[in-house]
Protein backbone atom coordinates (compact mmCIF):
# COMPACT_ATOMS: atom_id res chain seq x y z
CA UNK A 1 0.00 0.00 0.00
CA UNK A 2 2.99 2.73 0.94
CA UNK A 3 4.33 1.69 -3.16
CA UNK A 4 1.01 2.48 -4.43
CA UNK A 5 0.52 5.77 -2.48
CA UNK A 6 4.40 6.81 -3.59
CA UNK A 7 3.60 6.09 -7.01
CA UNK A 8 0.08 8.47 -6.97
CA UNK A 9 1.70 10.94 -5.23
CA UNK A 10 4.80 10.94 -8.19
CA UNK A 11 2.13 11.04 -10.75
CA UNK A 12 0.53 13.84 -9.34
CA UNK A 13 3.72 15.79 -9.05
CA UNK A 14 4.36 15.26 -12.44
CA UNK A 15 1.42 16.26 -13.48
CA UNK A 16 1.53 19.39 -11.69
CA UNK A 17 4.92 19.96 -12.83
CA UNK A 18 3.95 19.77 -16.60
CA UNK A 19 0.83 22.07 -16.14
CA UNK A 20 3.29 24.63 -14.22
CA UNK A 21 6.20 24.60 -17.10
CA UNK A 22 2.91 24.95 -19.59
CA UNK A 23 1.86 28.30 -17.75
CA UNK A 24 4.88 29.74 -17.05
CA UNK A 25 6.02 29.27 -21.11
CA UNK A 26 2.47 30.60 -22.04
CA UNK A 27 2.81 33.65 -19.59
CA UNK A 28 6.20 34.70 -20.96
CA UNK A 29 6.15 34.21 -24.54
CA UNK A 30 2.53 35.04 -25.53
CA UNK A 31 2.27 38.69 -24.38
CA UNK A 32 4.89 39.63 -27.06
CA UNK A 33 3.67 36.98 -29.55
CA UNK A 34 -0.29 37.83 -29.40
CA UNK A 35 -0.25 40.68 -27.11
CA UNK A 36 -4.41 40.56 -28.10
CA UNK A 37 -4.71 37.38 -26.45
CA UNK A 38 -8.42 36.41 -24.55
CA UNK A 39 -7.86 34.72 -20.87
CA UNK A 40 -9.87 31.84 -22.61
CA UNK A 41 -7.45 31.17 -25.42
CA UNK A 42 -4.32 31.40 -23.48
CA UNK A 43 -6.46 28.90 -21.09
CA UNK A 44 -6.71 27.18 -23.87
CA UNK A 45 -2.90 27.03 -25.34
CA UNK A 46 -1.68 26.29 -21.95
CA UNK A 47 -4.01 23.02 -21.06
CA UNK A 48 -2.94 21.78 -24.45
CA UNK A 49 0.84 22.63 -24.16
CA UNK A 50 0.50 20.86 -20.93
CA UNK A 51 -0.68 18.18 -22.17
CA UNK A 52 1.62 17.69 -24.61
CA UNK A 53 4.71 18.33 -21.83
CA UNK A 54 3.46 15.90 -20.31
CA UNK A 55 3.31 12.71 -22.91
CA UNK A 56 6.98 14.23 -24.00
CA UNK A 57 7.75 13.64 -20.42
CA UNK A 58 6.32 9.99 -19.96
CA UNK A 59 7.67 9.19 -23.53
CA UNK A 60 10.92 10.03 -22.10
CA UNK A 61 10.69 8.26 -19.19
CA UNK A 62 9.63 5.07 -21.12
CA UNK A 63 12.60 5.18 -23.32
CA UNK A 64 14.93 5.66 -19.96
CA UNK A 65 12.74 2.71 -18.29
CA UNK A 66 15.56 0.03 -17.36
CA UNK A 67 15.62 -2.65 -20.52
CA UNK A 68 16.23 -5.24 -17.42
CA UNK A 69 12.51 -4.67 -16.32
CA UNK A 70 11.21 -5.08 -19.98
CA UNK A 71 13.14 -8.23 -19.94
CA UNK A 72 11.57 -9.34 -16.81
CA UNK A 73 8.30 -8.51 -18.05
CA UNK A 74 9.34 -11.09 -21.05
CA UNK A 75 10.62 -13.91 -18.41
CA UNK A 76 7.39 -13.56 -16.38
CA UNK A 77 4.51 -14.05 -19.03
CA UNK A 78 6.27 -16.50 -20.80
CA UNK A 79 7.27 -18.76 -17.25
CA UNK A 80 3.16 -18.23 -16.67
CA UNK A 81 2.07 -19.33 -20.42
CA UNK A 82 4.21 -22.69 -19.74
CA UNK A 83 2.84 -23.19 -16.47
CA UNK A 84 -0.44 -22.48 -18.33
CA UNK A 85 0.48 -25.27 -20.95
CA UNK A 86 1.48 -27.88 -18.23
CA UNK A 87 5.42 -27.47 -18.23
CA UNK A 88 6.32 -27.04 -14.24
CA UNK A 89 9.76 -26.99 -15.08
CA UNK A 90 9.98 -23.28 -14.41
CA UNK A 91 12.32 -21.87 -12.18
CA UNK A 92 13.57 -18.03 -12.73
CA UNK A 93 16.73 -17.21 -11.40
CA UNK A 94 16.48 -13.60 -11.18
CA UNK A 95 17.65 -10.99 -8.31
CA UNK A 96 15.25 -7.82 -8.14
CA UNK A 97 14.27 -5.34 -5.66
CA UNK A 98 11.62 -6.73 -2.62
CA UNK A 99 8.40 -6.54 -4.82
CA UNK A 100 9.79 -7.79 -8.07
CA UNK A 101 11.26 -10.61 -5.49
CA UNK A 102 8.63 -11.46 -4.33
CA UNK A 103 6.49 -11.84 -7.19
CA UNK A 104 9.75 -14.03 -8.87
CA UNK A 105 9.42 -16.40 -5.97
CA UNK A 106 5.55 -16.46 -5.92
CA UNK A 107 5.55 -17.89 -9.61
CA UNK A 108 8.79 -20.28 -8.67
CA UNK A 109 7.19 -21.21 -5.67
CA UNK A 110 3.67 -21.91 -7.60
CA UNK A 111 5.45 -24.02 -10.28
CA UNK A 112 6.89 -26.18 -7.77
CA UNK A 113 3.72 -27.30 -5.91
CA UNK A 114 2.06 -27.86 -9.45
CA UNK A 115 5.18 -29.86 -10.41
CA UNK A 116 4.44 -31.94 -7.18
CA UNK A 117 0.87 -32.17 -7.79
CA UNK A 118 1.68 -33.47 -10.99
CA UNK A 119 3.91 -36.24 -10.10
CA UNK A 120 1.64 -37.35 -7.15
CA UNK A 121 -1.39 -37.46 -9.83
CA UNK A 122 1.11 -39.76 -12.20
CA UNK A 123 2.03 -42.15 -9.67
CA UNK A 124 -1.65 -42.09 -8.37
CA UNK A 125 -2.96 -43.58 -11.85
CA UNK A 126 0.05 -45.18 -12.29
CA UNK A 127 -0.63 -47.38 -8.92
CA UNK A 128 -4.32 -47.47 -9.23
CA UNK A 129 -3.90 -48.63 -12.82
CA UNK A 130 -1.78 -51.51 -11.29
CA UNK A 131 -3.67 -52.36 -8.05
CA UNK A 132 -7.00 -53.02 -10.75
CA UNK A 133 -4.86 -54.75 -13.50
CA UNK A 134 -3.50 -57.88 -10.90
CA UNK A 135 -7.42 -58.73 -9.92
CA UNK A 136 -8.34 -58.26 -13.64
CA UNK A 137 -5.47 -60.47 -15.04
CA UNK A 138 -6.44 -63.36 -12.29
CA UNK A 139 -9.66 -63.21 -13.39
CA UNK A 140 -9.40 -63.35 -16.95
CA UNK A 141 -6.52 -65.84 -16.66
CA UNK A 142 -8.64 -68.48 -14.60
CA UNK A 143 -11.39 -67.42 -16.79
CA UNK A 144 -9.74 -68.99 -19.61
CA UNK A 145 -8.17 -72.12 -17.59
CA UNK A 146 -11.69 -73.36 -17.21
CA UNK A 147 -12.77 -73.25 -20.51
CA UNK A 148 -10.69 -76.40 -20.54
CA UNK A 149 -13.04 -79.82 -20.87
CA UNK A 150 -10.20 -81.84 -19.23
CA UNK A 151 -10.15 -79.85 -15.51
CA UNK A 152 -11.86 -82.10 -12.11
CA UNK A 153 -14.77 -80.77 -10.96
CA UNK A 154 -12.25 -79.99 -7.96
CA UNK A 155 -9.61 -77.52 -10.25
CA UNK A 156 -12.82 -76.04 -11.34
CA UNK A 157 -14.01 -75.08 -7.96
CA UNK A 158 -10.55 -74.05 -6.86
CA UNK A 159 -10.20 -71.80 -9.96
CA UNK A 160 -14.39 -70.56 -9.50
CA UNK A 161 -13.39 -69.83 -5.97
CA UNK A 162 -9.75 -67.58 -6.83
CA UNK A 163 -12.06 -65.36 -9.51
CA UNK A 164 -14.36 -64.75 -6.88
CA UNK A 165 -12.17 -64.04 -4.39
CA UNK A 166 -10.56 -61.36 -6.97
CA UNK A 167 -13.49 -60.40 -7.56
CA UNK A 168 -14.60 -58.95 -3.94
CA UNK A 169 -10.85 -57.76 -4.38
CA UNK A 170 -11.42 -55.70 -6.79
CA UNK A 171 -14.81 -54.59 -5.65
CA UNK A 172 -12.78 -53.42 -1.92
CA UNK A 173 -10.69 -51.07 -4.34
CA UNK A 174 -13.82 -49.57 -5.60
CA UNK A 175 -15.30 -49.24 -2.79
CA UNK A 176 -12.02 -47.68 -0.99
CA UNK A 177 -11.79 -45.72 -3.74
CA UNK A 178 -15.46 -44.14 -3.31
CA UNK A 179 -14.70 -43.81 0.56
CA UNK A 180 -11.54 -42.00 -0.13
CA UNK A 181 -13.29 -39.85 -2.27
CA UNK A 182 -16.25 -38.99 -0.28
CA UNK A 183 -13.77 -38.64 2.64
CA UNK A 184 -11.30 -35.99 1.26
CA UNK A 185 -14.64 -34.04 0.63
CA UNK A 186 -15.10 -30.26 2.43
CA UNK A 187 -18.44 -31.21 3.67
CA UNK A 188 -18.46 -34.69 4.76
CA UNK A 189 -20.34 -35.67 7.85
CA UNK A 190 -18.57 -37.03 10.75
CA UNK A 191 -21.36 -38.17 13.30
CA UNK A 192 -20.57 -38.62 16.58
CA UNK A 193 -21.90 -39.67 19.58
CA UNK A 194 -21.15 -41.40 22.70
CA UNK A 195 -20.11 -45.38 22.70
CA UNK A 196 -17.85 -47.22 24.57
CA UNK A 197 -14.33 -47.63 22.71
CA UNK A 198 -13.07 -50.60 24.36
CA UNK A 199 -16.10 -52.77 23.65
CA UNK A 200 -15.80 -51.47 19.97
CA UNK A 201 -12.09 -52.99 19.75
CA UNK A 202 -13.14 -56.28 21.56
CA UNK A 203 -15.88 -57.22 18.45
CA UNK A 204 -13.51 -56.25 15.76
CA UNK A 205 -11.24 -58.87 17.93
CA UNK A 206 -13.83 -61.41 18.03
CA UNK A 207 -14.75 -61.16 14.27
CA UNK A 208 -10.86 -61.53 13.36
CA UNK A 209 -11.10 -64.74 15.60
CA UNK A 210 -10.99 -67.15 12.47
CA UNK A 211 -8.05 -64.78 10.72
CA UNK A 212 -5.73 -65.15 14.06
CA UNK A 213 -6.72 -68.72 14.78
CA UNK A 214 -5.22 -69.74 11.31
CA UNK A 215 -2.20 -67.61 12.43
CA UNK A 216 -1.99 -69.11 15.62
CA UNK A 217 -0.94 -65.35 17.46
CA UNK A 218 -0.55 -64.82 20.96
CA UNK A 219 -2.85 -62.33 21.77
CA UNK A 220 -1.76 -59.80 24.52
CA UNK A 221 -4.90 -57.39 24.57
CA UNK A 222 -5.27 -54.57 27.49
CA UNK A 223 -8.39 -52.37 27.00
CA UNK A 224 -8.95 -49.66 29.71
CA UNK A 225 -12.72 -49.05 30.01
CA UNK A 226 -13.50 -45.90 28.02
CA UNK A 227 -16.30 -43.92 26.62
CA UNK A 228 -15.96 -41.71 23.56
CA UNK A 229 -17.10 -39.54 21.49
CA UNK A 230 -16.65 -39.93 17.78
CA UNK A 231 -18.07 -41.36 14.73
CA UNK A 232 -18.45 -44.87 15.90
CA UNK A 233 -18.82 -46.40 12.17
CA UNK A 234 -15.44 -44.24 10.73
CA UNK A 235 -13.53 -45.52 13.69
CA UNK A 236 -14.82 -49.07 12.98
CA UNK A 237 -12.72 -48.84 9.63
CA UNK A 238 -9.67 -47.47 11.52
CA UNK A 239 -9.59 -50.44 13.77
CA UNK A 240 -10.58 -53.30 11.27
CA UNK A 241 -7.82 -52.01 8.55
CA UNK A 242 -5.52 -51.62 11.39
CA UNK A 243 -5.86 -54.97 13.30
CA UNK A 244 -6.44 -57.25 10.18
CA UNK A 245 -3.21 -55.99 8.49
CA UNK A 246 -1.80 -56.50 11.83
CA UNK A 247 -2.92 -59.99 11.61
CA UNK A 248 -1.85 -60.54 8.25
CA UNK A 249 1.53 -59.68 7.83
CA UNK A 250 2.35 -61.41 11.00
CA UNK A 251 4.69 -64.36 10.98
CA UNK A 252 2.79 -67.73 11.81
CA UNK A 253 2.71 -68.50 15.72
CA UNK A 254 3.37 -64.93 16.57
CA UNK A 255 2.01 -62.09 18.83
CA UNK A 256 -0.66 -59.48 18.32
CA UNK A 257 -0.77 -57.20 20.71
CA UNK A 258 -3.99 -54.57 21.21
CA UNK A 259 -3.81 -51.80 24.27
CA UNK A 260 -5.61 -48.84 24.65
CA UNK A 261 -5.41 -46.45 27.83
CA UNK A 262 -5.87 -43.23 28.72
CA UNK A 263 -3.15 -40.19 29.09
CA UNK A 264 -4.50 -36.82 30.14
CA UNK A 265 -6.94 -35.88 27.80
CA UNK A 266 -6.09 -38.77 25.06
CA UNK A 267 -6.88 -41.77 24.34
CA UNK A 268 -4.52 -43.92 22.93
CA UNK A 269 -4.69 -46.92 20.92
CA UNK A 270 -1.63 -49.43 20.18
CA UNK A 271 -1.85 -52.26 17.70
CA UNK A 272 1.54 -54.16 17.91
CA UNK A 273 2.44 -57.43 15.61
CA UNK A 274 5.58 -59.15 15.19
CA UNK A 275 5.40 -59.13 11.24
CA UNK A 276 8.16 -58.82 8.15
CA UNK A 277 7.94 -54.88 9.39
CA UNK A 278 8.68 -51.72 7.15
CA UNK A 279 12.00 -49.88 6.28
CA UNK A 280 12.46 -46.74 7.54
CA UNK A 281 12.58 -45.05 4.50
CA UNK A 282 9.24 -46.22 3.44
CA UNK A 283 7.14 -45.83 6.95
CA UNK A 284 6.53 -41.86 6.49
CA UNK A 285 4.80 -42.71 3.03
CA UNK A 286 3.05 -45.68 3.98
CA UNK A 287 -0.55 -43.42 4.58
CA UNK A 288 -0.12 -42.30 0.54
CA UNK A 289 -2.65 -43.93 -1.40
CA UNK A 290 -1.70 -47.02 -3.01
CA UNK A 291 1.72 -46.80 -1.57
CA UNK A 292 3.30 -50.19 -1.74
CA UNK A 293 6.02 -50.18 1.55
CA UNK A 294 7.66 -53.46 0.46
CA UNK A 295 6.79 -55.66 -2.45
CA UNK A 296 6.89 -58.91 -0.67
CA UNK A 297 4.41 -57.09 2.39
CA UNK A 298 1.42 -56.64 -0.45
CA UNK A 299 1.66 -60.28 -1.83
CA UNK A 300 1.20 -61.60 1.78
CA UNK A 301 -1.84 -62.89 2.26
CA UNK A 302 -3.16 -62.49 -1.15
CA UNK A 303 -1.87 -58.58 -1.59
CA UNK A 304 -3.39 -55.25 -0.37
CA UNK A 305 -6.62 -53.91 -0.54
CA UNK A 306 -5.73 -50.26 -2.41
CA UNK A 307 -6.50 -46.88 -0.19
CA UNK A 308 -6.50 -48.22 3.02
CA UNK A 309 -4.42 -46.91 5.29
CA UNK A 310 -4.88 -43.63 3.46
CA UNK A 311 -8.61 -44.21 4.30
CA UNK A 312 -6.94 -44.77 8.20
CA UNK A 313 -5.28 -41.47 7.98
CA UNK A 314 -8.16 -39.27 6.72
CA UNK A 315 -10.73 -40.71 9.06
CA UNK A 316 -8.30 -40.08 12.11
CA UNK A 317 -7.58 -36.43 10.87
CA UNK A 318 -11.40 -35.77 10.98
CA UNK A 319 -11.23 -36.22 13.84
CA UNK A 320 -8.57 -34.19 15.15
CA UNK A 321 -6.36 -36.93 15.96
CA UNK A 322 -2.76 -38.16 14.79
CA UNK A 323 -1.30 -41.96 13.89
CA UNK A 324 2.24 -43.17 14.04
CA UNK A 325 3.86 -45.63 12.98
CA UNK A 326 6.94 -47.63 14.49
CA UNK A 327 8.64 -50.66 12.94
CA UNK A 328 11.79 -52.65 12.28
CA UNK A 329 12.42 -54.99 9.30
CA UNK A 330 11.95 -58.52 10.12
CA UNK A 331 10.68 -57.84 14.20
CA UNK A 332 7.03 -56.16 13.96
CA UNK A 333 5.21 -53.17 13.49
CA UNK A 334 3.35 -50.91 15.86
CA UNK A 335 0.84 -48.33 14.65
CA UNK A 336 0.03 -45.68 18.12
CA UNK A 337 -3.56 -43.91 17.14
CA UNK A 338 -4.22 -40.91 19.67
CA UNK A 339 -7.41 -39.20 19.80
CA UNK A 340 -7.60 -35.79 21.69
CA UNK A 341 -10.07 -33.82 23.92
CA UNK A 342 -13.24 -36.01 23.22
CA UNK A 343 -12.68 -38.92 25.66
CA UNK A 344 -13.85 -39.38 29.19
CA UNK A 345 -12.97 -42.47 31.61
CA UNK A 346 -15.81 -44.94 32.36
CA UNK A 347 -15.22 -46.27 36.00
CA UNK A 348 -15.50 -49.93 36.56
Amino acid sequence: MPFRLLGILAFLVLLAGCWSAAYGITTALYPQIWPGASDFSLALIHSFLGFFIFLGVMFLVSRLFPKRHLDLFRMLIDALRRIAKGDFSVNLDVKMDRHWGELVDGINHMAEQLSEMEKLRQEFISNVSHEIQSPLTSISGFARALQNDNLTREEQLHYLEIIEAESARLSKISDNLLKLTSLEGKHHPVERKAYSLDQQLRRIILACEPQWLEKDLDLDIALEKVEIVADEEMLSQVWNNLISNSIKFSSQGGRLGIQMHRQEQDVIVRITDTGIGIAKEDQERIFERFYKADKSRTRTGGGGSGPGLSIVKKIIDLHHGTIAVSSELGKGTTFTVTLPEMAKRVEP
